[in-house]
């Protein structure tokens, strides 16, 4: 009798490991490695130190999903110092006949060849991060790029391309491509002297698919004051910025009946950010029955607006209607009042093909730079400008790495796991930020 009950517990015990560890396969979590403001990378491909990028004190702001297309007005920030990222200098380091080795791995992450990389950096506009943001970064180590997954800390100085996709991290020079993880399921390790910072949140963390169309240029929010947006065209360092006012209002378009590609577009351009429910975009071919505000409604540049959708080709997913977020918004439609404050977060906007998480995207050949602007810095109309929706993306040329974190994976460390955070709520404010 005592060894039939000893049996029966044991298979018990057996079955019970079997579905514990059956449910867990799905649920795996992807290592994600801490990389603060200011703390040098351990294999650089640039040596840090020599002034090629200037990082920024930024508190990171809340998000509405954990996913954001690179034309979301007010994703990225600048401001008034003159060079936050120096171009140049990362050129002139690639080319030298020295460092060829280094320039074919740096080239080879991104899928250029050793001559495109002049031509590809003059095509890259230098930005501050506002929030934090996964990305898939690359060390160099014994002649390869080394990749792994990163969190970039806000007020990283980054270098983006034409479609507002992250490609260089400006202080070490490493290339970088999207995370091709699960933003909601994610375990981050601070070592290696990045600690974990101040006000981090896993709910605030996000990451960034490239826009469904080149940009002509980029709609930032000075870090420094929130009230001051930033029109920086593609490819230019500061010295063509134009100026406008955050807290000047916008009207909400008519989103009923279009599709959720079109509706996105529509608010990017009318200076607003498309907000959504869950961890995936909805499908592009979804029909917006529902926006929250509704249309007529103004408000600030780069607050949401949170769009209900149904059908397309996840056929019958909807989208549940949310307030729309930003500092000084009222839920369910109210428009918020004129003494509202600045910097909205704003939430994804643009195209893509749904499903739970970001999906990678491959390295597009550089894109064609936009004639500068000489206009002054001068107080004009923000919204945020943009190409024709009618350009498509630009072909590739090689597939980004996926998967889990490989090459250098961090070591055991101190660690925050992050298990599918919640959008967050309506911002209070503007970043509290001083530039280095």
């Amino acid at each position: 009798m005592t060894i039939r009950a000893f049996l029966h517990k044991g298979c018990a015990l057996l079955v019970f490991l079997l579905v514990l560890s059956g449910c867990g396969r799905g649920a795996q979590l992807s290592v994600v490695k801490a990389v603060a403001t200011g703390v040098p990378a351990l294999a650089p491909f640039f040596t840090e130190g020599q002034g090629l990028g200037h990082d920024a004190e930024v508190r990171s702001l809340p998000v509405h999903g954990t996913l954001q297309q690179g034309d979301t007005p007010g994703l990225y920030g600048g401001s008034r110092q003159p060079t936050v990222c120096d171009v140049e200098k990362l050129k002139k380091f690639l080319t030298a006949p020295g460092n060829h080795r280094k320039a074919q791995a740096w080239g080879g992450v991104l899928g250029i060849r050793t001559e495109e990389i002049p031509d590809y950096l003059d095509r890259l506009t230098p930005v501050l991060l506002r929030h934090d943001t996964l990305v898939r970064n690359h060390d160099y180590k014994k002649g390869n790029a080394a990749p792994f997954n990163s969190l970039l800390q806000a007020g990283i100085a980054i270098l983006v391309d034409a479609q507002g996709q992250p490609a260089v991290k400006c202080s070490c020079g490493n290339p970088l491509r999207p995370f091709a993880g699960d933003a909601g399921r994610i375990r981050v390790d601070f070592e290696h002297g990045n600690r974990k910072w101040r006000g981090y949140d896993p709910s605030e963390v996000t990451a960034v698919r490239a826009a469904p169309r080149r940009l002509e240029r980029l709609a930032l929010v000075d870090v420094d004051d929130p009230d001051r947006g930033i029109r920086r065209p593609v490819g230019t360092a500061g010295t063509d910025d134009t100026a406008f006012d955050t807290r000047e209002r916008h009207t909400v378009p008519d989103l009923v009946g279009a599709d959720f590609a079109k509706a996105s577009r529509l608010l990017s351009d009318a200076g607003l950010a498309a907000a959504y429910d869950g961890q995936g975009l909805p499908p592009d071919d979804a029909r917006v029955t529902a926006s929250d505000p509704p249309a007529g409604t103004e408000l600030r540049f780069g607050q949401y607006v949170t769009v209900q959708v149904a059908g397309g080709t996840s056929d019958g997913r909807t989208v549940p209607v949310t307030p729309a977020g930003g500092p000084g918004s009222e839920p369910h439609g109210t428009p918020p009042s004129p003494s509202s404050s600045g910097g909205s977060p704003p939430a994804s906007s643009g195209s893509s093909s749904g499903g739970p998480g970001p999906s990678p995207s491959a390295p597009s050949s550089p894109p064609s730079s936009p004639a500068p602007s000489s206009s002054p810095l001068s107080p004009s109309s923000p919204l945020s400008p943009s190409s024709p929706p009618s350009v498509s993306s630009p072909a590739s040329r090689t597939s980004p790495a996926t998967g889990p974190t490989s090459g250098s994976a961090p070591p055991p460390g101190d660690s925050v796991t992050s298990a599918g955070p919640a959008a967050s709520g309506p911002a209070t404010g503007g970043p509290t930020a001083s530039a280095t």
